[in-house]
Formats: structure tokens, sequence, C-alpha cells
């Protein structure tokens, strides 16, 4: 059953990859600067899992209320974007643990978390 529903999610991850770089090739942009940037199928694949899993736990209003308070210049801009992370990786581990064919993926997107309290560009 997981690999059916993986396989179909790959699939709904694929035609979504081809229209988004269709989308940027038409808007004059080179693939060949853009496509090294793109995610992959299984990452979206991950995202699509991770978005679920939001919507499964009720939280999707409040995340994204707390990425556009991420984004923001406010003073508490940090805090929020540190705790988007750790709810990402909560969720992200629990994908790799669950579909075995995406554990590669999930813990390579795990790797760019800063999961610490210290804040990005701080030196050590």
């Amino acid at each position: 059953m997981v690999e059916q529903d993986l396989a179909r999610l790959r699939e709904f991850a694929r035609d979504e990859l081809d229209v988004l770089i269709e989308h940027r090739s038409r808007q004059g942009e080179d693939p060949w600067d853009f496509l090294p940037d793109m995610p992959t199928v299984d990452e979206l694949v991950v995202l699509s899992l991770r978005d679920d899993a939001l919507d499964d736990r009720g939280l999707t209003a409040e995340y994204v209320l707390a990425r556009l308070a991420a984004r923001s210049t406010r003073s508490d801009a940090d805090e929020h974007r540190r705790a988007l992370e750790r709810i990402d990786a909560d969720i992200i581990r629990s994908i790799g643990i669950a579909y075995p064919a995406l554990t590669r993926t999930a813990w390579t997107m795990l790797g760019r978390f800063q999961l610490d309290d210290e804040p990005r560009g701080s030196a050590s």
C-alpha cells in the first residue's frame, strides 16, 4: 500500500516539477541557471507529506501565519523561523521513518535545518 501511494505521489510531484520548469523557461529563464536550485521529485513528495501531516495535526493555519512572521522584519522573526524548523524537522523525520524509500531524501532535508538556538550567520 505504501509503495503504491509513494508511486502515485511521485507521479504528481513529477508533473508539478515539469510545470515549474516549463513556467520558468517560458518566462525567459535559462534552465542551466535554475535547474540546480529546483527541488527533486522526492523532495516535493516529502513536502507534500509534510503538508498532509500539518493538516492531520490541525496546524496548517498556525504554520502559515508563523511562516509569514518568520519572513517579516519583526523582532521575533528568528524565533518563528526556529520554531518552524523544529516542526518541519519533527514531521520530516517521521516521514523518513514511515517511508523507507524517502529516508535518504528526508535526512538530506533535515541537514539543511539549523536546529540550535544560535542565529544564522553567527560565528561559533
